[in-house]
């Protein structure tokens, strides 16, 4: 069972930059009384996550996207469902793509035709995994410039679906659990690319750990200072401050000095390798990245042991989302 405001509060937090770098006003209309359904908290965050980000990406500077959450009933009125909707009053959808939005087909085609930044993959994936948690998912707009809404729909758990079974604690099943899991790192993921970042985010949030993203150099730095992430995943190429910049920055001071420092590029010859040294980093990860060793090497850091600091941007966190529905 997963409740859905937890859902929306993971989804909001990894969004949470883009909006702002967009000057976005994001309304969130949540339900008083708690709403259950079946399924994984992460992937549920990644479908809500791939919405708002798309809706951000195709609003211009300085609109405004909303997110509800709504009790309804299917049709025919078999079962009671949850409606989540992100609306915003963006750019829009033509007509004549609106059938095939969900489509890997409307994906290239918007591709190839250049269009700004095209449809992206979020919403193959968003389909995928409603679907797989047996709801829907539709997109409606009145045409380019008109903004658009995308409904998902999912099925309530009943109140008497909603007692979990819990293994013993010393079950042979529960110590398997606990011998393959790596203790919880602070992770600063820093990517201008939002949908790659979101995507690693949940992915690491999966994992048990604590993640936190930062779209640009500056915004990284500031974060840094405020998160002291046991492990920044640093992109290379990204516009104005780039990753050696950043690097040289951290390796400056020395909070950073055990921080484990991991270059993230699409460039992988020994001269970039030479390069990511030079500047800092610990590790040279090429696009598309080896998850298993990405694994290995957070293993590696997590056995010396995670620092016990606070995190302030957390406990920030925690009150803006509890005291403040907009942002």
């Amino acid at each position: 069972p997963v409740e859905l405001r937890e859902v929306v509060q993971h989804a909001v937090e990894t969004v949470r930059p883009l909006m702002e770098s967009r000057r976005h006003s994001l309304t969130l209309r949540l339900p008083e009384a708690s709403l259950h359904v079946r399924g994984d908290l992460v992937r549920l965050s990644q479908v809500v996550c791939n919405l708002l980000t798309n809706s951000a990406k195709y609003t211009d500077e300085g609109g405004a996207i909303e997110l509800a959450i709504e009790r309804g009933t299917s049709v025919g009125g078999e079962y009671d469902e949850a409606i989540v909707k992100v609306r915003d009053n963006g750019r829009g959808i033509a007509k004549d793509v609106l059938s095939r939005l969900f489509e890997p087909s409307t994906h290239e085609e918007r591709l190839n035709s250049g269009a700004h930044g095209g449809l992206g993959i979020g919403l193959i994936v968003v389909r995928g995994l409603v679907q797989m948690h047996g709801g829907s998912v539709e997109a409606r707009s009145e045409g380019s410039g008109q903004g658009s809404v995308f409904t998902v729909r999912l099925p309530l758990l009943a109140g008497e679906d909603l007692v979990l079974t819990v293994a013993p604690a010393h079950s042979p099943a529960a110590t398997a659990v606990a011998a393959a899991t790596v203790p919880g790192l602070r992770i600063l993921v820093v990517d201008d690319n939002q949908d790659s970042a979101c995507s690693m985010t949940l992915l690491l949030e999966l994992q048990g750990h604590q993640v936190n993203v930062a779209h640009g150099g500056q915004t990284a730095l500031k974060l840094a200072g405020e998160f002291r992430p046991d492990v920044i995943l640093l992109d290379i190429g990204m516009p104005g401050m780039n990753g050696y910049e950043v690097a040289r920055q951290l390796r400056a001071q020395d909070a950073f000095a055990d921080t484990l420092l991991v270059a993230v590029t699409g460039y992988g010859r020994a001269s970039d390798v030479k390069q990511t040294e030079a500047a800092g980093f610990d590790h040279h990860l090429v696009k598309p990245i080896d998850y298993e060793k990405l694994q290995s090497l957070l293993a590696a850091r997590a056995s010396k042991g995670r620092q016990d600091i606070p995190s302030p941007v957390a406990e920030a966190r925690v009150e803006t989302w509890v005291g403040n529905s907009s942002l």
